[in-house]
């Protein structure tokens, strides 16, 4: 009798990990490939005060004046590309926001004065996250509502790391001047505007489509109810996120930590995503969306807190992974949530107010966040872990109209947002986040 060979037994993630990629659309690809060769080439954020300081020969505070402008310009790029999204269309943005971006980097490249700086830093921070709000837009275009939280999750997957890659290649090619760093982010964000350009279509709905009473310009989201109270939370999800950019390494160095601890908690943030965001992302989206977005805050909130009971490189390595994995679900589903609360013309804009809650928690976070550690560091993570508890109750609160939005938006993306302006207490479960058994999410 012939003996048999063994058959080879899959690992259970090389399936989890091909389900997580399978079925999205070319131009989704494309998306996502440009998204990756741009944030790959994001080489000249992370250095600008030094470049200011030390590569120009500004003051401190030249610099920080400079610094201001740039983000004051980011805070009025997402509401401007909301609009532009759904005024002149999807790709158009995309395309006009790239080249912008990239003839602006060769323009602070080739400056050299303080006035000249300031109006091309104002109109940078305009242009350079113009692709946010439009590419989300595109995305539920693209998408249809069951695979949106595992779209925009494998987009912020490319987004990480095609960012940990720039922050890492610039590092090296600052040594052989900082003019390199221009010039690669310009080539970058120029190659990403030629894919969108080549093999992106155009997936705005056509002007004048809207539903009769549907609503229009930014009154429009503004009116909905639902969505400012998303934003209020999602503002306090970013204050307590982007306390990792202001006091999370101020705190470490008061434990008497080097700056290469913090960086060690970063590149596990990093690690943490690229590993376990695409074998995570089917699972994730194929649960009630409500529930993974308030289980992102908390953990979240629970993360920073503990950091109130650490003093190690190895102890915030550890907090890190807990905040690490509420970022993780918390990012997909909160974009997959601010377009599903919109109607199909009004994306864009949706997609855009939801992009200007980051500024909302952005901006005092700094701020706030020093004054808090002034008094300690305890009450600092304490306050964190109590706003992502917040949060999340307040996602408890508004997700039954969450769900019933979400449902409607799965069998009609143009229903008008007016019907259901405020959340109820009733329950119910999210029609595109239930988690059906032996479901191909390939589909």
């Amino acid at each position: 009798m012939p003996t048999q060979l063994p058959t080879r037994t899959q690992r259970p993630a090389l399936p989890r990990l091909r389900a997580g990629l399978g079925g999205m659309p070319r131009a989704f690809w494309v998306l996502c490939a440009g998204t990756l060769v741009n944030r790959a080439g994001t080489m000249v954020q992370p250095f600008f005060a030094l470049y200011l300081t030390t590569g120009r020969g500004f003051s401190t505070g030249s610099a920080g004046l400079l610094l201001a402008l740039f983000a004051v310009g980011a805070l009025l790029s997402q509401v401007l590309a909301g609009w532009l999204a759904d005024r002149f269309g999807r790709r158009s943005t995309l395309l006009g926001g790239m080249l912008a971006s990239a003839a602006l980097m060769v323009a602070l490249a080739l400056s050299s004065s303080i006035p000249a700086f300031a109006v091309e830093l104002f109109l940078l921070g305009l242009a350079i996250d113009v692709y946010r709000p439009a590419s989300s837009a595109l995305v539920a275009d693209l998408i249809p509502e069951r695979d949106r939280t595992r779209a925009y999750s494998l987009l912020f997957w490319a987004v990480n790391l095609g960012y940990t890659a720039g922050v890492l290649t610039g590092g090296l090619l600052v040594r052989f001047g900082f003019s390199w760093l221009f010039w690669v982010d310009a080539v970058s964000c120029a190659a990403f505007g030629i894919m969108v350009r080549l093999a992106v279509p155009e997936t705005a709905p056509p002007p004048g489509t809207a539903p009769h009473g549907s609503g229009s310009g930014f009154g429009a989201v503004l009116r909905d109810r639902v969505m400012c109270v998303f934003v209020l939370i999602t503002g306090g999800y970013a204050f307590v996120y982007l306390q990792t950019m202001s006091t999370l390494p101020l705190a470490m160095r008061a434990d008497g930590l080097s700056p290469a601890a913090f960086g060690t908690a970063m590149a596990v943030n990093g690690v943490v995503i690229s590993i376990v965001q695409p074998l995570a992302v089917v699972r994730l989206s194929h649960w009630n969306r409500n529930l993974v977005l308030t289980g992102g805050m908390l953990l979240v909130g629970l993360g920073f807190g503990l950091n109130a009971l650490v003093s190690s490189p190895l102890g915030y390595s550890s907090t890190t992974v807990v905040w690490s994995l509420g970022e993780i679900a918390f990012t997909g589903a909160s974009a997959a949530t601010a377009v599903a609360l919109a109607p199909a013309h009004l994306r864009g804009r949706y997609s855009g107010v939801y992009g200007s809650a980051w500024s909302l928690g952005g901006l005092p976070a700094p701020v706030l966040g020093a004054w808090l550690l002034g008094h300690g560091s305890t009450l600092l993570w304490l306050v964190c872990a109590a706003i992502g508890l917040c949060a999340a109750v307040g996602q408890i609160l508004i997700g039954p109209a969450v769900t019933r939005r979400t449902a409607a938006a799965a069998t009609d993306p143009d229903a008008s947002p007016q019907a259901d302006a405020s959340p109820d207490t009733t329950g119910g479960r999210d029609s595109a986040g239930d988690h059906h058994e032996g479901a191909d999410p390939t589909e």
